[in-house]
């Protein structure tokens, strides 16, 4: 049998080492640095029937927090200190606050969200991992933190005469949303926010012509998005919008990366995100 020359031996073998380091590295990126690495998104939206009294209005997205083993109190608290740093007029959680089965960590949850600060307040709707575990449990953290709950439910902003409409559905996923009963409770003019768990909700919402944007999360855009290709794997009503901005008709919708995740725990080329959304008046 033919031996290698020395020079292709060594050259094999560097190329080897070369390779196995890089997997090695790009393991590690993905288990321990990019999950931790909150990516703080600013965007500065129109909304056309915004009254002028809320240009500039500051609402500020958090996500799929997930409270388990990986999204510790500690890590939780760190979320949360980075949302303060934003200086949010309202804060809007949009689901999934534990993950399926970890129903236990709710005091957890209550205990940091009760540190979040906006000026008009903080605001959430549940995700299907909150109706698989316990809602009643996420319920009574969110009371405990002195968070309004919107699931099928309008909630007012004024500034003097003005109105901002901030309204939300309960899960999609699991059967609990009721857009006609918002859509019951929400005046016909005034601009209008819909938080909605699931982001392909959006094709429900858009056809009313009463939203100028709808906020989601869910997806956690994929967690691992493979160049040129994306993500390989999303999550039922989280497929035809998965990350980022969109027009849906004459609605925006916006679908937030989260900052939890689920096994496997990693995260590559799709950091974790709080989003800051700046409001503007046509």
């Amino acid at each position: 049998m033919k031996t290698l020359p020395r020079r292709i031996f060594l050259r094999n073998a560097v190329q080897l080492a070369l390779g196995t380091a890089a997997l090695g590295g790009g393991l590690v990126y993905a288990w321990v640095i990019e999950p931790d690495w909150i990516e703080v998104t600013h965007l500065r939206l129109t909304l056309p029937r915004l009254s002028p009294a809320f240009r500039g209005y500051r609402l500020v997205q958090v996500s799929d927090i997930h409270m388990d083993r990986w999204m510790t109190r500690d890590r939780l608290a760190g979320v949360v200190r980075l949302v303060n740093d934003q200086q949010a007029d309202l804060v809007a959680l949009t689901g999934d606050f534990v993950t399926h089965g970890y129903q236990r960590r709710s005091a957890d949850l209550a205990d940091g969200l009760s540190a979040l600060r906006g000026r008009d307040g903080v605001v959430a709707v549940l995700g299907n991992h909150d109706h698989w575990s316990s809602p009643e449990s996420t319920r009574r953290a969110l009371r405990d933190s002195r968070v309004i709950e919107l699931s099928n439910r309008v909630h007012t902003v004024r500034r003097g005469d003005a109105a901002l409409y901030v309204a939300g559905v309960d899960d999609y996923w699991t059967d609990h949303a009721r857009l006609e009963q918002v859509l019951d409770r929400l005046p016909a003019e005034g601009a209008a926010i819909l938080l909605a768990h699931e982001p392909d909700f959006a094709d429900v919402s858009a056809p009313t012509g009463r939203f100028d944007l709808q906020i989601s999360g869910h997806s956690h855009g994929g967690q691992v998005r493979v160049p040129l290709v994306g993500a390989p794997i999303l999550p039922p009503f989280g497929r035809k919008y998965p990350l980022g901005l969109y027009r849906v008709g004459s609605m925006l919708q916006y679908t937030n990366r989260g900052v939890g995740m689920l096994s496997p725990r990693v995260r590559l080329n799709c950091r974790p995100e709080i989003t800051v959304y700046t409001l503007e008046t046509a």
